[in-house]
This record gives C-alpha cells, sequence and structure tokens, in this order.
C-alpha cells in the first residue's frame, strides 16, 4: 500500500521547510525558499524554487509536486498559478505564537506525522513557558521598540511583539501589533519613537543588516533611552521573522538574553 500523504512538496517560505525537516520528513520535500537557512544543509539538499514574492513556476512544475505550502495572501499571485496548473496548495496565514504552533501540528497532520509534530509544538510550549518564568523574575521590563524595516519604519508583526512580552518586555507599538501587513505598521513620523522612549530597540531588517549607528544619527534620536545607554541589538530576521519554530526557541532566547542583560545591569 502506498504512502497517502504528500509526497512532492515544493515549500514557498522557509518554516514549512524547517517543520517537516524537524520532524524527521524532508524526504517528501522536492524544492524550497531560496531565502532558507534552517537547517543549513536543506540549501545543499533540495533545489530553490521560489523567493517570497515570486517563484519558477516551470521549475516547480517540473518536479511534478503534489502540495505547494507558503504562506500569507502575499503568495497569493504564486498559490493562483500553481492551482490553475493542477497542483494543490496550502497557504497558511497564521500571526500569532498560537497560531505557529497550531500551524507546526497542522502540517506534521497533513504529512502523517502528526505526533511527532505535536512534540515540536510541546518543546516549543515548554520553552517559552521557561523564557516567561525567567522574564517574570526580572527586576524590571523595558520598553521595546522592534524595527523590521528602516525606510519607511516599520514595527513588528504580532507574533514578534507577543514573544517579546514573553521575554520580558512591552512593545512600545502595541496598537499595531495586530495589522497584518507591513503597510499597516509604518510608522509615519520617526519622532513617535522618540516620544515612547524605548530602552531597548531591536533591529531586523528583512535580511538586511541592521545598523545601529543609522539609528543612533537619526535627527532627534540621540535622547532615547536605548540610543543614550547603546541598547540597539540585531535579531537575524531568519530567527524571528519566520512564523516557524526558530521564532519560538533561538528567536525569544535571543530576545531574552538582551531583555536580562538590560534589566540586571
Amino acid at each position: 500500500m502506498g504512502d497517502a500523504y504528500p509526497r512532492r512538496i515544493v515549500c514557498l517560505t522557509e518554516e514549512p521547510t524547517e517543520v517537516l525537516y524537524a520532524i524527521g520528513e524532508e524526504h517528501r520535500i522536492v524544492g524550497i525558499s531560496g531565502f532558507t537557512v534552517r537547517p543549513p544543509r536543506a540549501r545543499k539538499e533540495k533545489p530553490k524554487v521560489s523567493a517570497f514574492t515570486s517563484a519558477k513556476i516551470d521549475q516547480i512544475l517540473d518536479l511534478k509536486p503534489d502540495l505547494a505550502i507558503g504562506f500569507s495572501d502575499i503568495q497569493a499571485d504564486i498559490a493562483r498559478e500553481l492551482i490553475r496548473a493542477g497542483v494543490e496548495v496550502w497557504i497558511s496565514n497564521h500571526r500569532s505564537v498560537d497560531g505557529i504552533l497550531e500551524y507546526i501540528r497542522r502540517l506534521g497532520a497533513m504529512v502523517g506525522a502528526g505526533e511527532k509534530a505535536a512534540a515540536l509544538a510541546d518543546r516549543a510550549r515548554a520553552n517559552l513557558d521557561r523564557i516567561a518564568a525567567q522574564a517574570a523574575l526580572l527586576p524590571k521590563r523595558p520598553r521595546v521598540y522592534f524595527e523590521e524595516w528602516d525606510d519607511p519604519l516599520i514595527t513588528g508583526i504580532r507574533w514578534v511583539g507577543e514573544l517579546v512580552r514573553i521575554a520580558g518586555g512591552d512593545d512600545v507599538f502595541p496598537e499595531l501589533l495586530e495589522e497584518p501587513l507591513a503597510k499597516q505598521r509604518i510608522v509615519a513620523d520617526p519622532l513617535e519613537v522618540v516620544r515612547r522612549a524605548p530602552d531597548i530597540v531591536f533591529g531586523s531588517w528583512c535580511g538586511k543588516r541592521f545598523r545601529p549607528d543609522r539609528v543612533a544619527s537619526r535627527q532627534g534620536w540621540a535622547d532615547v533611552p536605548a540610543v543614550r545607554d547603546g541598547e540597539l541589538h540585531e535579531i537575524k530576521s531568519p530567527i524571528i521573522l519566520q512564523p516557524g519554530p526558530a521564532a519560538l526557541f533561538d528567536g525569544v532566547e535571543a530576545l531574552h538574553a538582551h531583555i536580562a542583560a538590560w534589566a540586571r545591569r
């Protein structure tokens, strides 16, 4: 009897690749996103057939996938082309920590590895609980500005703000966390960041290197506590801006390390 689950999966974003490798189902993957960095061996083993807003449709079709997995309405055009070509497509649209945990479980169930995926989700939840317990013991909580892009200024998406809170900080733009699209999280007036006086600035500029010197030199920012105290830190985008396991392990741990160091100084 053959395998009843998808056997030739194209991952249009990073998080399904990471999950499938983590639960031992990487043999099902036949193509990945060019942005994939986790696990490192995926880049060596699998052909890269997509970016985030574009994909090599002909190359994907040559791989004869029985499932393509992507993320968000931003990939709607790619999904439409693949669907028209007869490919089954799953586009997830999760934007929260709980959504990431549910995504891991759902993806595992889709490939017949529900128990392994549930175990991964349980480990992630336990890690979040561990970090939250450590954060609760800190003597103070910093005000945090998370910058996802620098021109224009774009603040963090919902799961990032939730991870900041778990790690022991408070996002200075809580009203923007629920906005799913980057254009809805633009901080039109950079001086609004100044007015909100963050103690820590985290930068994760969607794949390009964060430049603390550029942040510090912005007009009017010299008196921002984070700038004054040198609390300008990069969080690498692969471990925080992808709604997958990395954010729930390496991402939140990186946030907490900086927050704990600030709180204890």
